[in-house]
């Protein structure tokens, strides 16, 4: 087992990385301190490891509250679900919460947890490549909102994550290629040498090769705990990680939350960005080739959905946290393995990729 800690003074906390974790007990209790304990998951993710987490629980008052799956139900109404439950058990607020699920569950399960009594604590156990490597570190909770993802949230760290490889064996190949895809973004924003490996290594990842899945999860949290540690509220160098996120996020919304999985998403947004970083002159034709193979190695998407035109584009773009006084800005690409901090983009440069990338 690794335990890597996540450094922000009196609130830091650890995520453990390893196998057959969840059979492990003690990691999970030492870090509930009442009686009281919320398990949110959902339908997919219940009957796989439900009873697991349960059996550990023996001792404690523990209530269930079990969510459809799907990004489509990462709303106020679905979230509003969360609350109806420790309401009505009466739960205090040093209840602990258990977000047992991917991306969603850990974002609406943290982001219910911050709400609660003003805030209880909570403990992350993700089951997707994409939750362990990006989503449970670093406390960014929140919901969708129709005309924007990820638009109501708060930043809400957990007592800690457990992140067992061994579950990503009943993950489908789709859900694993498009935590991949936030595996690259590593290699892409701050870490050439991990650029490098995942060239070498992807068919062993595709593979499910334990030795290489356990190293992308260390490094990528590794990578994540070190931007979170300098940067928690995103202010400055944690911007990096949103690399393709504002494409991508205009394509969630844009094609209707659930159509494409946010990984692969990120990679069309993160391939539309290399292409941008290469209008900008930071990169060349070459860098943007190795960044498109690689995707495309991950049997993840890199062609914008043809349902959306510019304009529409544009339009979705504009809802997106990183713009200021209405201004579009986007992490783009100095070169492989350092990302720059938001830039103010040339509208026209813009347009030319929205145009062109994909679409010839």
């Amino acid at each position: 087992m690794k335990n890597l800690l996540v450094e922000l003074g009196e609130r830091s906390y650890p995520i453990y990385i390893g196998s057959g974790l969840l059979q492990q007990a003690e990691i999970l209790t030492k870090h509930i301190k009442s009686k009281q304990v919320m398990v949110v998951t959902n339908t997919t993710i219940a009957p796989l490891y439900l009873d697991t987490v349960l059996k550990h629980l023996a001792d404690y008052h523990v209530e269930q509250t079990i969510l459809p799956d799907g990004e489509q139900y990462k709303n106020l109404e679905f979230l509003n679900h969360i609350f109806d439950k420790l309401l009505a058990c009466k739960f205090s607020r040093n209840a602990t919460l258990i977000a047992l699920g991917g991306g969603v569950i850990g974002d609406m399960g943290g982001f219910a947890a911050a709400c609660y009594q003003r805030g209880i604590p909570f403990l992350q156990i993700p089951t997707t490549l994409l939750a362990q490597v990006d989503s449970s570190v670093g406390g960014k909770t929140g919901v969708n909102h129709p005309l924007g993802k990820n638009m109501l949230g708060a930043f809400y760290q957990p007592q800690c994550v457990i992140a067992d490889a061994d579950v990503l064996d009943t993950l489908d190949n789709r859900e694993l290629s498009a935590g991949l895809a936030e595996v690259i973004k590593y290699g892409l924003i701050r870490d050439y040498q991990f650029f490098e490996w995942l060239e070498q290594n992807i068919a062993l990842l595709l593979a499910r090769d334990k030795a290489a899945l356990a190293y992308a999860i260390e490094q990528s949290c590794l990578n994540k705990a070190a931007i979170v540690a300098e940067d928690e509220t995103e202010t400055g160098v944690r911007a990096t990680l949103n690399l393709g996120h504002t494409f991508g996020h205009a394509i969630e919304t844009g094609t209707g939350y659930g159509t494409y999985l946010h990984g692969e998403a990120v990679a069309i947004g993160t391939c539309q960005a290399a292409d941008l970083s290469r209008r900008k002159g930071y990169l060349n034709d070459g860098d943007v080739k190795r960044i498109i193979t690689l995707f495309t190695k991950a049997n993840l998407p890199v062609t914008p959905p043809a349902q959306l035109d510019t304009e529409r584009f544009l339009d979705l773009m504009a809802v997106d946290k990183k713009n200021v006084d209405g201004k579009i800005r986007l992490i783009l690409l100095n070169k492989i393995g350092q990302a720059t901090l938001p830039n103010y983009i040339d509208p026209e440069l813009l347009e030319l990729t929205l145009k062109n990338y994909g679409r010839q």
